[in-house]
């Protein structure tokens, strides 16, 4: 499911903008970008991402702002120690000269953006009101999601209405039954053994034996299950990607059988025309959560 939702607010300290970009995924996967001095939020917004949705690739995004009081720097003493070691091994092997001030400084890590100093109550605070702030761009992602799955909706609902019609011209074609199957058989018997005569019985027989082999009517039957359990899909509230795919996989089976057994080439037509119908459904169910 795609999507888009932004979400602004300002406590007077602080503002700060929530945004996340959904696109279609077959599980759920989460990129979460914070600012410094804001990881200790990543596991409660995935758990609120998690129980808002089920399926699809997130990227969710917070950018803050203090009012007022500057962003505090400071040198991490750690890191910049073993820059300075390493710098004297090299300088000790290779002769060259130490380390400017400016260049230690602009190497990563070295220089630390700690933020603003909160007490425990303020930052508290602030947290509650950034994880009230994220639900709303929850809740407005979800509604542009539930907007598309309406549409989904109704154009899967459009393809099964197509595959049901198939299913039926399938149930009913005149080459399944054996008397079609003999006719033919006779046809292509006659034409080469030309004048010579041949056995009407045992003809018939082997048309019987053919249609047996031929009888599609359990893969017609499993197929009407298949939609009758797709409508049911279209019809529940909760998430149903995952069912919908293995289901669209299991009507892909029961069509490439159909072509397989086929007996004659409106049959086949009739099974290529299902396979067709039912790719454009599978490619559509990934889409929906």
């Amino acid at each position: 499911m795609t999507g888009f939702s932004r979400h602004n607010a300002d406590n007077g300290a602080v503002a700060w903008t929530w945004e996340i970009k959904s696109v279609n995924g077959k599980a759920m996967d989460v990129r979460l970008r914070l600012p410094m001095g804001f990881e200790h939020l990543e596991l409660p917004v995935r758990q609120a991402l998690a129980a808002a949705f089920k399926r699809g690739n997130l990227q969710v995004n917070l950018a803050t702002q203090s009012h007022g009081s500057a962003e505090r720097i400071a040198i991490n003493r750690e890191v910049l120690d073993t820059y300075l070691k390493l710098a004297e091994e090299l300088k000790a092997r290779l002769s060259v000269a130490a380390p400017s001030v400016d260049g230690l400084l602009g190497l990563k890590g070295v220089i630390e953006v700690l933020g603003e100093e909160r007490d425990e109550a303020a930052q508290a605070e602030l947290d509650a009101a950034l994880m009230a702030s994220l639900q709303k761009a929850i809740a407005s992602l979800a509604t542009a999601r539930h907007s598309e799955g309406a549409q989904l909706a109704m154009l899967l609902a459009g393809q099964l209405a197509e595959i049901e019609k198939l299913h039926a011209a399938a149930l009913t074609n005149p080459a399944r039954q054996p008397e079609a199957i003999k006719a033919r058989l006779k046809a292509q018997v006659a034409e080469l053994a030309g004048a010579a005569a041949f056995d009407e019985q045992r003809l018939y027989q082997e048309a019987v034996l053919l249609a047996t082999k031929a009888d599609v009517k359990e893969e017609l039957d499993r197929l009407s299950v298949h939609i009758a359990a797709a409508r049911a899909l279209l019809k529940s509230a909760e998430p149903v990607g995952r069912k919908f795919d293995f289901l669209a996989q299991e009507f892909n089976r029961e069509a490439n059988t159909l072509c397989s057994k086929a007996n004659d080439s409106s049959l086949t037509a009739i099974g290529l025309d299902l396979k067709t119908v039912i790719d454009q459904m599978r490619e559509q169910v990934q889409n929906i959560e």
